[in-house]
């Protein structure tokens, strides 16, 4: 092995670890946030390390020339974690990171050396944060669980009704659970994944036994939390609600991911013992004196061809040094990138007055088994400083979850206006602040309501021809209603489209090194006094949300 190829490799390195410094801060900081729940992303590193560490005699053996494909397997792979770290887009900077982890040894010793790379790489996907960034995915988990333990409720007798992803119950012993984000079982699944490929990479032989392995992992993870929460209910109904959602709902993970644990080893076993079976069938089969039964890929692939650093081309010698003038600028750069500045937040008000509607103000019960949400004209005064008339509990301007989940910077505004027809428009102007959970997308939290979302569609309101996406909301034991929304940013750019939206933030996050301030404004139109609820299938709904977003608009920047 040549000496000056392993200090150009030391010297890629150094700089990639001054590069991605900050990315190491951040991932830190995930790790240690509770939103996120992921602390076991500490001990992903250093099982990589590990993992490296035993097999070490393969990584010396592999050791070949460098090789031209893997220098080109660098330049996307820094081009993301450029992207990623100007953009403040952490999965993006980790993506490109965890690549550069495999294209690189194989830029420098050649393809076998890489493939020693390839687990211990692609194994730090688990210090992703993706519970945050999968909403979707954590509203079908919570909407599984909770429907599953309504169920057995109901099989053993209990009253209890579920809406959305809430339980609650008015029997002897009333409570009210929503199975919220943190209780979907995302968190726990990512937890399970990551030991249960760390375990599958020790206790299986073949690549196929070991993905077979790891497959079992998320139906147990899900099957895991499905029954935390149904024990959760089964002990509110049985014993007491307070200790069900206190102590009880505190520590029962840990007995349910034991539980899990035990299940994966289970499964283990099961996988081996079918492998096992397997090959001995096709020994069989295969008649008296053949091969000793071993695994279909390691019989049918082919034995790598070992890469001879016997005399190499002068280009294939200078890999090493091309890699070294391209990644060493790209890394010292990343570096170098100044914090992104965040603009100032547009001017929004919702009119104390509007011609042709009554205006009122809203008020929402902070008492998690209460939430209910009323008109500060019922209240003979304003949220916060009167009780709830329902359950004597305390009162804000926002409903307790977005009061706890959105993050301390963002800004909400909500009005009611009624017009003399009977129609009523709930409006909710969201100001985002630096994080971009501030602002998600209705289709993310109305389904964990109950709501069923039909016949989504593109309108425009006002001269301006403001965008907006309107859709119908159904729910059992409720008339329709109708929700719309549109985006816009300090710059003035209005849009409808989430997904106008992300690219926009990102670009200019990337490009022009700023954080833009969005605002989402909602309308939720109902109509109590009509028999169909609110739909835009009606002529007279229709022209009556027209008229009303042109008027609002007009108050908007």
């Amino acid at each position: 092995m040549q000496y000056d190829r392993i200090a150009a490799l030391l010297a890629v390195a150094g700089c990639a670890i001054w590069g991605f410094a900050t990315m190491f801060v951040r991932v830190a900081d995930v790790f240690r946030d509770d939103l996120e729940d992921m602390s076991f992303g500490w001990i992903v590193p250093v099982f990589s390390l590990y993992v490296l560490w035993t097999e070490r005699k393969e990584l010396r053996a592999s050791l070949g020339a460098p090789s031209f494909a893997g220098l080109l397997a660098c330049l996307p792979c820094a081009a993301l974690a450029f992207l990623g770290a100007r953009g403040l887009q952490i999965r993006f900077e980790q993506l490109g990171f965890i690549g550069l982890c495999i294209a690189v040894p194989w830029a420098f010793f050649g393809r076998r050396t890489a493939k020693c790379f390839l687990f211990p790489a692609l194994f730090l996907v688990f210090t992703i944060p993706m519970s945050s960034y999968l909403d979707v995915v954590t509203v079908h988990l919570r909407l599984l669980a909770s429907s599953t333990a309504i169920a057995v409720l109901q099989g053993l007798g209990f009253d209890v009704a579920q809406r959305g992803t809430a339980i609650y119950s008015t029997g002897a012993r009333p409570f009210n659970i929503d199975v919220a984000a943190p209780c979907s079982g995302l968190r726990s699944i990512f937890a399970l994944m990551t030991l249960t490929a760390a375990y599958a990479w020790f206790s299986q032989t073949t690549w196929l036994r070991r993905a077979a392995l790891f497959a079992c992992s998320v139906p147990l993870a899900v099957l895991g939390n499905v029954v935390r929460v149904m024990s959760i209910c089964l002990v509110a109904a049985w014993a007491n609600p307070k200790f069900a959602l206190g102590f009880y709902h505190d520590y029962s993970g840990y007995v349910v991911f034991v539980v899990a644990i035990s299940l994966m080893v289970a499964c283990g076993e099961l996988v081996a013992h079918v492998a096992d079976k397997m090959a001995a069938a096709r020994a069989k089969k295969g008649g008296e004196g053949s091969k000793p039964p071993v695994a279909a890929e390691e019989a049918s692939a082919p034995e790598p061809p070992v890469e001879r650093e016997t005399a190499p081309s002068l280009f294939r010698r200078a890999v090493p040094w091309i890699a070294l003038a391209i990644l060493c600028p790209i890394f010292v750069f990343q570096a170098a990138t100044p914090t992104p500045h965040l603009a100032e937040a547009p001017t929004v008000e919702l009119p104390a007055e509007l011609k042709g509607y009554t205006v009122d103000e809203v008020a929402y019960c902070q008492n998690e088994q209460c939430s209910a949400m009323f008109p500060c004209s019922v209240l003979d005064g304003a949220a916060g400083e009167v009780k709830c008339p329902k359950c004597g509990g305390e009162t804000a301007g926002c409903s307790l979850g977005e009061r706890t989940i959105l993050p301390a910077d963002t800004v909400l505004i909500k009005r009611i206006y009624r017009s003399p027809h009977g129609h009523q428009f709930l409006v909710s102007a969201v100001i985002g602040g630096q994080s971009k959970s501030s602002i998600h997308r209705p289709e993310l939290c109305m389904p964990a309501q109950g709501f069923l979302m039909r016949s989504p569609r593109n309108i425009t309101a006002g001269e301006a021809k403001r965008p907006f996406r309107a859709i119908r909301l159904e729910r059992p034991g409720m008339r329709p209603v109708t929700l719309s929304y549109t985006f816009f940013n300090q710059n003035g750019l209005r849009t409808s489209s989430h997904a106008r939206r992300i690219i926009s933030d990102t670009w200019d996050r990337s490009v022009l090194n700023r954080i833009d301030r969005w605002v989402m404004v909602t309308v939720l139109a109902s109509n109590p006094q009509s028999s169909h609820g609110f739909s835009l299938d009606f002529p007279a709904d229709r022209l009556a949300l027209g008229r009303f977003l042109a008027d609002i608009t007009e108050e908007m920047p």
